[in-house]
């Protein structure tokens, strides 16, 4: 069974984690040949405090 990981900053609704996980699951889907009852989408969502680009975190961008 693949398993696909979304690592993200926190901050976006429930409705666009289910599109986004809808969308790879019919990409796995069609490019691995597996059916989508296979297929599992985790989104691991971190806090802005805990993660930064460049050095700068998340909060003070």
């Amino acid at each position: 069974m693949p398993e696909v990981y979304v690592h993200a900053v926190e901050g976006r609704s429930p409705a666009q984690k289910k599109a986004l996980m809808a969308d790879i699951t019919a990409a796995v889907v069609k490019h691995f040949g597996t059916p989508a009852e296979a297929v599992v989408v985790t989104i691991v969502e971190s806090q802005k405090v805990n993660k930064a680009k460049a050095g700068v975190p998340f909060t003070e961008r």
